[in-house]
């Protein structure tokens, strides 16, 4: 078999061969993490929280810590905190002038907005900490403020900055691009106990059984299928090159595409909105009874408002994550330097124009069908499916997944090609990954 033969050759492949295992060993760790309870609570006393987790917009929180958020355990807090720590990095790059001199200074730069970056997941794990203790595992608390909250806080902190520390390992040292691992691992952690407990109701109550079980496989098929389109569509502009003759040889003269992405921000406006959902829910812990009605409905992942917002900043985040990552300018001026026109459109300004006009109307639908995806979990839960098998209809879950596993594939393929084996597909095919759409991380 095709697939037997590529395992043989990715394990022939020394430097490849010893990634992975690199990579794997640093999931082991990461694993075994996550079940390390904090000192002094005893897990006897986590039914509660264990129980909230296995539904609502918690559950999705516990997803991406890989079940340790309900196990209170030292890496409880996950990799969330740095994440929302880039996007507000990335926010203060566009409105102050010394953070966008950082952004244009190259590796420099990025290496100082790095630092910058941790200083400022510290300082939420530091708020995040107390949050979730009080909140979370406020009935498993074994002492006070100072002899016990305040050192926890410090493991959780530390546990979350571990993670972190993992997942560059990873980027460096193993295969794929780290962070984004590290939430794959959370997210296929939990796949298996959601299979079987929808499994489990399916056929102990009267829900429809096995002919509803398998509708609802093809369901999520059918999602997988979209997301990875949606993953991987892209809106082709003919280039033609002029032609150059230098001494005998031709040069030029050529057509060419440019591939502009359906969806140029990948998954990222799906991580970014979901952090921002997470702010309420956070706040909501901290407050007695859940706080008001508003922060009730914001941390109810099945309600109108919760995912109208939700969209909402999606759609926002696409159309920012596209302006910033796609320069219409800088792809005009390269054609220009290369005597590259688009036919029928005058070099400089007016290609420049024309490549924002089309970016433009390709990120509307791209950006209204990632909001489509990001929501269809509400709408699962909502037809009886079981919380916790719902969030892989769609949402931030699915599009990681899919994501990821395109971008290992892709990486792992690079390799193969490079010692002149065949891919996992038919020779002259290639994986599309995502290009980088997690590249922030």
């Amino acid at each position: 078999m095709r697939f037997i033969q590529t395992l043989k050759n990715i394990w022939k492949i020394e430097d490849l061969r010893k990634r992975i295992l690199i990579t794997f060993l640093f999931v082991v760790v990461y694993r075994f993490g996550s079940f390390v309870v904090l000192p002094g609570i005893d897990p006897a006393q986590l039914q509660a929280l264990q129980t909230n987790a296995s539904s609502g917009l918690l559950s999705l929180f516990d997803m991406f810590s890989g079940g340790a958020f309900a196990n209170a355990s030292i890496f409880a807090l996950g990799i969330m905190p740095y994440i929302s720590a880039s996007i507000v990095m990335q926010l203060l790059g566009i409105v102050i002038p010394s953070l966008q001199k950082l952004q244009r200074e190259g590796e420099s730069g990025r290496n100082k907005m790095n630092q910058y970056t941790r200083y400022l997941t510290v300082g939420i794990l530091l708020l995040q900490g107390p949050a979730y203790i009080y909140g979370a595992v406020r009935s498993a608390i074994p002492g006070g403020f100072w002899d016990w909250v305040l050192p926890a806080t410090i493991i959780l902190a530390a546990g979350s900055m571990f993670v972190l520390w993992l997942g560059e390992r990873i980027t460096d040292k193993g295969i794929g691009n780290g962070i984004s691992f590290i939430i794959l691992v959370g997210i296929l952690a939990r796949l298996p106990l959601s299979f079987v407990s929808e499994f489990e109701l399916r056929f102990k109550s009267e829900a429809g059984g096995l002919i509803v079980f398998l509708i609802e496989l093809v369901i999520l098929f059918l999602v997988t299928a979209f997301a990875i389109m949606l993953v991987q569509g892209v809106r082709k502009i003919p280039v033609q090159y002029a032609k150059r003759i230098v001494g005998n040889k031709q040069y030029g003269g050529v057509r060419q595409y440019i591939p502009l992405k359906v969806n140029a921000a990948n998954v990222m406006p799906i991580i970014f909105a979901q952090a921002i959902m997470f702010i309420p829910l956070t706040i909501a812990q901290m407050m007695p009874e859940g706080g008001g009605g508003f922060l009730r409905v914001l941390s109810d992942h099945t309600s109108f408002w919760y995912n109208f917002t939700f969209a909402f900043l999606i759609i926002v985040f696409t159309y920012f994550y596209t302006a910033i990552t796609v320069n219409p300018v800088q792809m005009a001026e390269d054609l220009k330097r290369n005597n590259g026109f688009i036919p029928g459109v005058k070099p400089g300004k007016k290609t420049a124009e024309y490549i924002d006009t089309v970016m433009s109307r390709i990120t509307l639908p791209g950006s209204i069908f990632l909001a489509f995806i990001a929501i269809m979990p509400a709408f699962a839960s909502l037809a009886g499916v079981n919380g916790q098998f719902a969030q892989f209809f769609g949402g931030t879950s699915l599009l990681i997944l899919v994501g990821v596993v395109l971008d290992t594939l892709q990486q792992i393929e690079s390799h193969l090609l490079m010692r002149h084996y065949d891919g996992f597909l038919k020779s002259g095919a290639k994986i599309k990954g995502r290009t980088g759409s997690m590249a922030a991380y």
